[in-house]
């Protein structure tokens, strides 16, 4: 199988997965428990749609803010959400890697929210 034609795998770094938890845990609170699951069920649908690589549909290069940097918003398909899959490209020697970085608001400024540097799990 080429490297293109094989899929990516994403992986969230430990801050992304606060960011997920904290997301789920801000919109029970707002919203209650049905929503939360809606809304859990729209980031994972952007997740996985990262399976694509970082040249899906909607993925924009965002080297403004950090070189190699790319944002997915996880409004798609139909699906209504605020916020923003933040990603690059990483390695791994037997696969194709998305590093997911951060998952933030979309009313944030995102150039003043950088990603840590810090190595995906």
């Amino acid at each position: 199988m080429s490297t293109a034609a094989r899929p990516w795998t994403a992986r969230l770094t430990a801050a992304a997965e606060v960011d997920f938890e904290e997301i789920l845990r801000w919109t029970m609170a707002e919203f209650g428990d049905a929503q939360a699951r809606i809304y859990a069920e729209t980031l994972s649908a952007a997740l996985n749609d990262l399976a694509a690589g970082p040249t899906v549909i909607g993925a924009k290069k965002r080297d403004d803010i950090l070189k190699g940097l790319f944002t997915l918003h996880v409004a798609r398909k139909g699906r209504k959400g605020r916020h923003f899959v933040m990603f690059r490209v990483g390695s791994a020697p037997d696969r194709d890697v998305i590093e997911v970085l951060r998952l933030l608001h979309d009313a944030m400024d995102l150039q003043r929210h950088p990603p840590p540097a810090e190595e995906s799990r």
